[in-house]
């Protein structure tokens, strides 16, 4: 069973909507069918059909977060230090050729969210970045060519 790196707050993430999908969600879908099914024959029932689908979504969105959960490999990035790129660090870049200034988190691949600068470990930037440090130069291909960043700063925030 391989297991995945997340960052605790990724961790806390999917508990929590673990939680809200066994605890609120769950119930409250359990209800619109059963109401659903007063309403009488359920083959012409539309708002009983979309509540089966919307159940079925979310018990396979619970099976996928335990499972998520079960494989954590949490890393407190706090306790990590050092001044090569590793997973959990925070990389201040330029790039090269636009001088326009990046900075970027390594995190597990369900916690990624570019717009908040944090980027999954399997990304191609992330990939490039991995075991490099301060002053070093690496290249990614994007869709738009290659792009050169200079790393400036390595931090463990």
């Amino acid at each position: 069973m391989e297991r995945i790196p997340m960052t605790a707050s990724g961790y806390t993430a999917l508990e929590n909507e673990l939680d809200n999908l066994k605890n609120i969600e769950r119930p409250a879908i359990i209800a619109a069918i059963a109401e659903a099914r007063a309403h009488g024959d359920l083959s012409e029932n539309a708002e009983y059909h979309a509540a089966k689908e919307k159940q079925a979504f979310i018990e396979g969105r619970v099976i996928e977060l335990e499972d998520q959960i079960g494989r954590a490999d949490v890393i407190d990035v706090s306790k990590l230090s050092g001044n090569t790129v590793k997973f959990g660090a925070t990389v201040t870049m330029v790039d090269e050729d636009t001088d326009e200034g990046r900075k970027y988190q390594i995190v597990g691949d369900h916690e990624a969210d570019v717009a908040r600068g944090r980027i999954s470990l399997s990304s191609p930037i992330a990939r490039a970045l991995i075991g490099k440090s301060k002053g070093d130069t690496v290249e990614v291909a994007a869709p738009g060519g290659a792009r050169s960043y200079e790393i400036l700063k390595v931090e463990w925030i």
